[in-house]
């Protein structure tokens, strides 16, 4: 039960990330006013640390460590994710935002083929 809590937060915390690039990169003012909303600003920080904690029982239960190299990398995927992440929702030039989407995403594929296969070369 804990790993299907953690696939769909996995899930639903790139939707939503999706969801809040695409209003980044919208220039109305109906996707503007949706991204500054309490809920697009909080919500995703919720799912994100349910996520973590879920991702860390699993990791105890399983008893892996840092010293399992798939898990390392998927933590490392994680880290450029949210820094691409930043870019995307935080930058001033669109193209800069594009690359932080594309970036974000490439770091999404590569995490959950790590995920997968639990190889840190999934491919």
């Amino acid at each position: 039960m804990l790993k299907s809590l953690h696939i769909i937060l996995a899930y639903a915390t790139v939707v939503g990330f999706i969801l809040r690039a695409f209003w980044s990169l919208s220039d109305n003012a109906v996707s503007q006013a949706l991204l500054k909303t309490k809920a697009a600003r909080i919500l995703p920080h919720v799912i994100d640390t349910a996520l973590l904690g879920a991702g860390v029982a699993l990791a105890l239960m399983a008893q892996l460590s840092l010293v399992e190299g798939w898990l390392g990398a998927k933590l490392l995927g994680l880290a450029a994710y949210i820094g691409f992440g930043v870019l995307t929702l935080r930058a001033s030039g669109r193209s800069l935002k594009f690359l932080g989407l594309a970036g974000a995403l490439l770091c999404v594929g590569y995490m959950f083929a790590v995920a997968f296969t639990r190889q840190v070369a999934p491919w």
